[in-house]
């Protein structure tokens, strides 16, 4: 058996932007992971059209369709990169039909964990179902948690502003699950008190490049060592999206005179930590300005190709009988 006859199989639910994004990543550096189909349910969706140039088996009948196709008795991961709206359902009728199967959930729909790989990826490697937060959440939540490494977060804020032309429909069909999502994912994987999360769809032309911003007011703590702890996040980020990056030195201010952020509190003072990012795309699909898809897509490949070699290592490891 060949390295490549080995692999894991994958499909991705959805011939969008993520999910073409996705297929392409997977086809170009898939280590554990290999291609085995593509679903849509637009007969004339680009994705498709790709899909089947690349020599990917595809259905446009959606989950139903995968359900059918022959490929679906050798798949071991699917990604849903469809609607918050939709992956339950996707969910439900996967695990009806092949309760083992491991799902990656590229929606805010959050039915599974929240996972960000640099922060709490390897806590989550045997989970049936992942949820890969926003791509907003991807972005800045790792500088939420380096803060909280430092000092102990009362409050996360963060702003992602991506280029309009990277939204496709089910971006902007998931805005209020984005906010309610990623602020949650704040809390529970960042580590703040409490977080607040705001999305903008910035329409210039030419199209800019995603920019986020993060805001944190932790207990009072040594600068240093925050800013440390930011590059060295940084850095474990850059590993699986190259054009994510600081634009600034981390900013601080001392907060003495106490101030009110409702939620949390009516006399809080403290370290106010300012963070500037901006995320560069791989242009596997997009251009290279929707940085917010490539680190989504990502993402989702790093934590799928981290339980894939635990998988195949397992079943190395498992006698075989004869």
């Amino acid at each position: 058996m060949t390295q490549a006859d080995n692999k894991l199989k994958a499909a991705i639910i959805g011939s969008g932007n993520i999910g073409t994004d996705l297929m392409i990543k997977i086809l170009r550096h898939g280590q554990n992971l290999s291609i085995s189909a593509m679903v849509g349910i637009d007969p004339a969706s680009d994705g498709l059209a790709r899909a089947g140039r690349m020599g990917v088996a595809t259905t446009h009948e959606g989950v139903e369709g995968l359900l059918r196709m022959p490929e679906f008795a050798d798949i071991d991961f699917v990604f849903d990169a469809t609607s918050a709206g939709a992956h339950p359902k996707n969910d439900a009728l996967l695990r009806a039909a092949k309760p083992g199967i491991r799902v990656i959930d590229l929606t805010p729909a959050a039915i599974g964990p929240y996972c960000i790989p640099v922060v709490n990826g390897a806590q989550h490697l045997d989970a049936s179902n992942l949820n890969m937060v926003t791509c907003g959440g991807q972005a800045t939540i790792p500088m939420v948690a380096a803060v909280s490494r430092v000092a102990r977060v009362h409050y996360g804020e963060i702003i992602a502003s991506i280029a309009s032309k990277s939204a496709g429909p089910g971006t902007r069909a998931n805005i209020d699950e984005f906010t309610e999502t990623t602020s949650k994912a704040i809390e529970v994987v960042g580590g703040a008190a409490k977080g607040k999360a705001i999305i903008i769809m910035n329409p210039a032309e030419p199209p800019l490049i995603m920019r986020d911003t993060v805001y944190t007011l932790s207990e009072p703590a040594d600068e240093t060592a925050i800013a440390d702890s930011v590059a060295r996040m940084a850095a474990d980020v850059q590993a699986y999206v190259p054009g994510y990056r600081l634009k600034q030195a981390v900013q601080f201010d001392r907060i003495e005179r106490p101030i009110r952020i409702p939620g949390v509190g009516d006399a809080l003072t403290g370290l106010k930590t300012s963070i500037f990012l901006e995320v560069e795309g791989a242009a596997h699909y997009l251009p290279a300005y929707a940085g917010n898809l490539d680190i989504m897509t990502s993402a989702a490949l790093r934590t799928a190709e981290q339980i894939a070699a635990v998988m195949r290592a397992g079943a190395r490891a498992t006698p075989v009988a004869v």
